[in-house]
């Protein structure tokens, strides 16, 4: 690819050591194929399991693409002469304006990149580290979404080191059943268990603290599952509504990445007035309580007596081209292309505001 100085210099970074690397390389390969090659010059980084940051030749970086189950990095894909930093200078960025990452779940939505990138003081999509940080951390997240009378479902926050085995019938007593158990600091519904028994109890949070040292038990909120997309930075607006009906049992890892006939997508989801406004108000409110920027997805339960309530916010939602988050946008008047450019252009400007802020004080 010939580089132009006219276009702006894109890095995608994607993959990365989290249980969710799989869909993020679908996700990848969707935005590349979608960023306009006549304005952007194009960078591919592969992150692979062990951490290892790998520059990729776009003709053929990733191997099963096509099969989410077998989908992986082509490490034989790797271009020895790319570089990205200056030998001896780490923070110093060669070659790239934006980064964009699409790296779900852990070391990449949790505000670990983006702690690098704030240090490179460089451009980069999406939020910055508190907002990551807080978006990932379920229970922080819903911490702050209740001191700001923003309803979520009730929890218990249970710890690897804690004698927890000797809480199951409290928490049971509690929140009820069924109920949820779930890794604290994942997304894409990777280690979660839908809980009917007590004798479920247990193993669902042995198989939970496989994936994070902290763990959410949740009552089980029964309504629709009702999601809004967000963008922005201090000015967000919302898409249409759209409503997830899963086939499984719940919005399953299977549901929404293996299975084609997981779940049925409605857009727009069928919503009175009131009840769409209701819910891209609360979206808005939670996105900027969250400290979140460029772009989230909220999820929501709304229940048949009408309550809605915040289930989590995805500050890197999936963005493959059946994603919702993408699709919403594209309902709501904004094709995936005119999505992408958005997103760049609200990096660059967030990161022309900070290069303006006094960084020292004599």
């Amino acid at each position: 690819m010939t580089t132009d100085r006219k276009k702006i210099r894109v890095c995608l970074l994607f993959g990365g050591r989290s249980g969710e690397h799989e869909v993020s390389l679908q996700s990848a390969k969707s935005v590349y194929e979608a960023l306009d090659q006549s304005k952007y010059d194009i960078k591919l980084v592969g992150i692979d399991k062990q951490g290892h940051w790998l520059p990729l030749n776009e003709s053929h970086y990733l191997l099963h693409e096509t099969n989410p189950k077998l989908i992986s990095l082509n490490t034989a894909a790797v271009q020895q002469e790319q570089t990205l930093f200056k030998p001896n200078e780490p923070t110093q960025v060669t070659g790239v304006d934006v980064f964009f990452p699409v790296m779900h779940g852990t070391y990449g939505e949790d505000g670990s990149i983006q702690g690098m990138l704030e240090l490179m003081q460089v451009a980069y999509v999406g939020a910055g580290v508190l907002g990551s940080a807080v978006g990932m951390d379920k229970d922080v997240m819903k911490r702050l979404l209740k001191v700001s009378h923003i309803p979520t479902a009730r929890y218990k926050t249970i710890r690897k080191h804690e004698p927890y085995q000797k809480a199951v019938s409290g928490v049971i007593k509690q929140l009820g059943l069924p109920l949820f158990v779930k890794p604290a600091n994942l997304g894409s519904s990777v280690g979660i268990t839908k809980v009917h028994t007590q004798d479920e109890l247990l193993p669902a949070l042995e198989h939970a603290f496989q994936f994070d040292t902290k763990v959410l038990i949740e009552e089980c909120i029964n309504g629709r599952e009702i999601e809004c997309s967000v963008l922005g930075n201090e000015n967000p607006m919302t898409s249409v509504l759209g409503e997830i009906i899963p086939s499984h049992e719940f919005y399953s890892y299977e549901a929404k990445y293996i299975d084609e006939h997981g779940a049925a997508l409605r857009i727009p989801a069928k919503l009175s007035a009131f009840q769409t406004q209701q819910v891209q108000t609360m979206a808005i409110e939670a996105f900027k309580v969250l400290e979140c920027e460029g772009m989230a997805r909220v999820d929501f339960f709304l229940t048949n007596k009408g309550k809605l309530y915040v289930n989590e916010i995805n500050t890197i939602p999936g963005f493959t081209k059946i994603s919702m988050y993408p699709k919403l946008w594209e309902a709501s008047g904004i094709s995936y292309p005119a999505l992408l450019d958005k997103l760049i252009q609200l990096a660059i400007e967030r990161k022309n505001k900070k290069d303006r802020l006094v960084r020292s004080y004599p």
